[in-house]
C-alpha cells in the first residue's frame, strides 16, 4: 500500500518521513528542498508500507514545477491514502487544500512544530479539531519510532474525506514579528550582516593558520609524512610505485581538503536551518530581477557552492521555465566544493596569499555566472511570490548528521570513483604498449594525450599531463588535484599557467553527474549542448586570463567595452519600453 506525504513546502514533509521510513533524505528549512517525488517503504504497525514524500504544494492545481509533479501524482492516484503534513501556525489557511486535494480519500493530518505554537500563544486541542473535520489529526512532535508508526495506522479505520468542514478547537498564535526579524528584514542592515557571516566562513575555513588550513596540513602530514615514509618500504617496484607514486600522493591531496569542504557545508546548512536563506532571497529579488532571475535562484546558487548536480535538480522550485534554464545555465560557474581542492592546489604554489586567490576564484565564479544571467535576459519575469521561513536555532544534532552523511558521501567518492581514476592513471603511465613498466613520457597514456597538449599551448602549458589532468574533471573534478599531484607532483609552471588552469576548472562543465542533472531537468540535447558549450568557452576564458596576468589588460579593454556598452544600453531600452503590465508586486509573508 502507497501512503502519499502531501502539504505545504517546509511544513515538515520529510522530516516525518524520514522518522517513518529511517532514510536519510535532505531536509530543510525552505521550500523547493523536496522537488520529486521519494519512495521508501517503512512501519506501517506491525505491517509495512510505501510512504511516498511529494513536493510542497500551494494549490490543488500546482503553479510551479514541482507542485505540478505533486497534483498530477494524487490525480494519477485517486484512492491513495494521505497523510497531510501541516504547521500549527498555517494549519486554518492549509485546510482548504486538504479538502480540495483530500476529498473522497482516506486521509489524516499531522501537526508539526506544535510547541513553537504554543509558546507563541496559539491553541491547538488535537481531539477537538479531530472530532470537528471527522479526521483523524496526529501531534507529530508527541509521537516518536513506534508510536509514529502505530498512530499514522488510524489510515486504516479513517473515513473518506467529504465536504469541507468547520474547525474547533484551534486558536491563532500572535503574529509578532521580533526586533531579530525585523532587523533581517532591514536590508541596510541584514545585506552587510550576510556578507559578514560570508567573510567569516571564509577565513575561518580558508585562511592561513585557521581552523580548516590547519586540519587540512594535519591529514596532509599523515599521508606525506606517516604513510609514505611506510610505503616507501614495500619491497616490489610496481607496488611501490603504485603506492608511493600513484595513490597516496592523489588521495592524500583529495581527502586533505575534506575538513574545508565539511566547514564549507556547515555554513550553507546553518545558513539554510536558520531561517536566514529565505531572507537573503527576499532581499535580493531586486537583484536578481535586473538579470532576469528572481529571489528564488538564491536557493540554487547558494547550493551551486556545495554540489552543482543537486542544485541543478531544486531549480524545479522555481515558477518560471525560462528563469529554470537561465539557473542552471548560471549553476556551472558556481564554484562547488569538488572544485576547491584544485583552486587550493594551484593557489598554494604560486599564490603569496591562497585565501586571497580562492576567494578571488569565487567571487570571479559569481561575476561569471551573472553575466550570463545578463545576456541570456529576453523576457518578462513571473512575479515573486514568496512564504518566508521561519527564524529557528539550527539543531546541533541535524548539523552533525548532515555533516556525517557529506564526509560519508565524499570519502565513498575518493574510495571509488576517484580511486578507480587514480589506479587506471597509474597503470596507463606507468607502462607502455608492451605492458612493461617504463617511463612516464614512454607509456601508453602519454602517446594518447600527447596529441591533446596543444590545447593549453596558448596558456603557457603544452604539457600532455596538463591536458590529462584538466580534462579528468569531467569525471569528477577531484580527479584534476589528484591527477596533477601523481603525474606532476608540484605544479611545473608558472603562476600566469596556473591561474589559467584555475580559471578553466572554474568555467568548464562540472562533471558527469551536473550534465546528467541537466539533462533530467531540460533534456539530453540541451544538456549536452550547454557541456559542449562550456568546455569550449572554458578555454577560451583560460587563454584571457594568461593573457591579462601576462599584461594584456591594456589590450583586452577595447574589445572588452563595446560588449559592456551594449548590455547597459540594450537595458536602458527595456527599462524605457517595456510594457508596464510586466511589473509585479512583492509580497512577503
Amino acid at each position: 500500500m502507497k501512503i502519499y506525504l502531501v502539504g505545504n513546502p517546509n511544513a515538515g514533509k520529510t522530516t516525518l518521513f524520514n522518522a517513518l521510513t529511517h532514510a536519510h533524505a535532505k531536509v530543510g528549512n525552505w521550500h523547493g528542498v523536496t522537488v520529486g517525488a521519494s519512495e521508501r517503504e517503512g512501519a506501517f504497525g506491525a505491517d509495512k508500507a510505501v510512504y511516498v514524500d511529494l513536493p510542497g504544494i500551494y494549490t490543488a492545481q500546482g503553479r510551479s514545477m514541482e507542485e505540478k509533479v505533486t497534483a498530477q501524482t494524487l490525480q494519477d492516484d485517486p484512492q491513495a491514502p494521505v497523510l497531510f503534513v501541516a504547521e500549527c501556525t498555517a494549519l486554518a489557511r492549509a485546510l482548504p487544500l486538504f479538502f480540495a486535494l483530500c476529498r473522497g480519500r482516506r486521509a489524516a493530518i499531522v501537526l508539526t512544530k506544535r510547541r513553537q505554537f504554543l509558546r507563541r500563544g496559539g491553541r491547538a486541542d488535537v481531539r477537538t479539531i479531530s472530532e470537528s473535520l471527522s479526521v483523524p489529526v496526529l501531534d507529530a512532535e508527541a509521537l516518536r519510532g513506534r508510536a509514529l508508526a502505530q498512530a499514522v495506522t488510524c489510515l486504516k479505520t479513517a473515513s473518506s474525506v467529504r465536504g469541507e468542514l468547520p474547525m474547533r478547537g484551534y486558536v491563532p498564535a500572535r503574529e509578532e514579528c521580533t526586533r531579530g526579524e525585523r532587523l533581517l528584514m532591514n536590508g541596510y542592515f541584514a545585506l552587510p550582516f550576510f556578507f559578514l557571516l560570508l567573510a567569516a566562513a571564509f577565513f575561518l575555513t580558508f585562511a592561513p593558520y585557521a581552523p580548516g588550513d590547519l586540519m587540512k596540513h594535519g591529514v596532509e602530514t599523515l599521508f606525506s609524512d606517516v604513510l609514505a615514509g611506510a610505503a616507501q618500504k614495500i619491497p616490489s617496484p610496481v607496488a611501490r610505485s603504485l603506492v608511493a607514486d600513484a595513490l597516496l600522493p592523489g588521495l592524500g591531496t583529495v581527502l586533505g581538503f575534506l575538513p574545508q569542504i565539511l566547514m564549507l557545508f556547515a555554513f550553507l546548512y546553518l545558513l539554510e536551518e536558520s531561517g536566514l536563506l529565505s531572507r537573503l532571497a527576499a532581499l535580493t529579488d531586486g537583484v536578481f530581477a535586473r538579470v532576469g532571475l528572481n529571489g528564488r535562484a538564491v536557493f540554487s546558487l547558494v547550493m551551486g557552492f556545495g554540489c552543482t548536480a543537486a542544485a541543478i535538480l531544486t531549480t524545479r522550485g522555481l515558477d518560471d521555465a525560462r528563469v529554470q534554464r537561465r539557473t542552471i545555465l548560471c549553476l556551472p560557474y558556481i564554484s562547488c566544493s569538488a572544485k576547491l581542492p584544485v583552486y587550493l592546489t594551484l593557489s598554494a604554489s604560486f599564490f603569496d596569499h591562497p585565501f586571497a586567490a580562492v576567494c578571488f576564484l569565487y567571487l570571479l565564479g559569481v561575476a561569471i555566472a551573472f553575466a550570463i544571467a545578463l545576456v541570456t535576459d529576453r523576457s518578462p519575469r513571473a512575479p515573486f511570490v514568496m512564504e518566508l521561513a521561519p527564524l529557528q536555532r539550527p539543531s546541533p544534532l541535524f548539523l552533525a548528521k548532515s555533516l556525517l552523511f557529506q564526509a560519508k558521501q565524499f570519502i565513498i567518492k575518493v574510495a571509488t570513483v576517484i580511486l578507480a581514476f587514480l589506479l587506471a592513471s597509474w597503470l596507463f603511465s606507468s607502462f607502455d604498449w608492451h605492458f612493461r613498466l617504463c617511463a612516464m613520457e614512454e607509456s601508453m597514456l602519454a602517446d594518447v594525450c600527447r596529441r591533446l597538449g596543444w590545447l593549453f599551448a596558448p596558456a603557457g602549458m603544452n604539457d600532455w599531463r596538463i591536458a590529462y589532468a584538466a580534462l579528468s574533471g569531467l569525471v569528477a573534478k577531484e580527479n584534476v588535484a589528484s591527477t596533477l599531484a601523481m603525474l606532476c607532483g608540484e605544479f611545473p609552471y608558472g603562476g600566469a599557467s596556473a591561474f589559467a588552469l584555475s580559471v578553466f576548472v572554474l568555467t568548464c562543465s562540472p562533471c558527469v553527474s551536473a550534465i546528467a542533472a541537466t539533462a533530467r531537468e531540460l533534456g539530453k540535447g540541451r544538456a549536452f549542448a550547454y557541456a559542449a558549450l562550456q568546455a569550449a568557452s572554458a578555454l577560451l576564458f583560460s587563454y584571457a586570463a594568461y593573457y591579462l596576468w601576462k599584461g594584456g589588460a591594456l589590450y583586452l579593454l577595447p574589445a572588452v567595452l563595446p560588449v559592456l556598452l551594449f548590455l547597459l544600453l540594450r537595458k536602458r531600452h527595456e527599462g524605457i519600453h517595456r510594457s508596464r503590465k510586466h511589473h509585479t508586486r512583492r509580497v512577503h509573508g
